[in-house]
């Protein structure tokens, strides 16, 4: 079993950054993949960026390509999304998630086998 925990999510003003932590505990899972998704209200949950746990392979949604980015540290168990130039629309419930198995892709909620509890994110105009 594995334990993941948000944190770092707020209320900031269009253009500022924020940065969300993914705190694991529970099983080791090297050879897993992190993943960060957003849920904006009455909207399904969606794909921002994932990262290998081995390796440092990552991925992102093209609205958060450039603006975004996903770190890890290993011996932390940690793993990290900033966000910089944030807009009105990234407004939205920030979930990880971690993947135990090996996946054709990683950009849907299915491929995912842990999800945290969420931390909000709102961004005023």
């Amino acid at each position: 079993q594995v334990q993941l925990v948000e944190s770092g999510g707020g209320l900031v003003q269009a253009g500022d950054s924020l940065r969300l932590s993914c705190a694991a505990s529970g099983r080791t899972f090297s050879g897993s993949v992190m993943g960060w998704f957003r849920q904006a209200p009455g909207k399904a949950r969606v794909f921002v960026a994932r990262i290998n746990w081995s390796g440092g392979i990552t991925e992102y949604a093209d609205s958060v390509k450039g603006r975004f980015t996903i770190s890890k540290d290993n011996a932390k168990n940690t793993a990290y999304l900033q966000m910089n130039s944030l807009k009105p629309e990234d407004t939205a419930v920030y979930y990880c998630a971690a993947a135990q198995s090996y996946r054709t892709t990683y950009v849907y909620t299915r491929s995912y086998d842990y999800w945290g509890q969420g931390t909000q994110v709102t961004v005023s105009s």
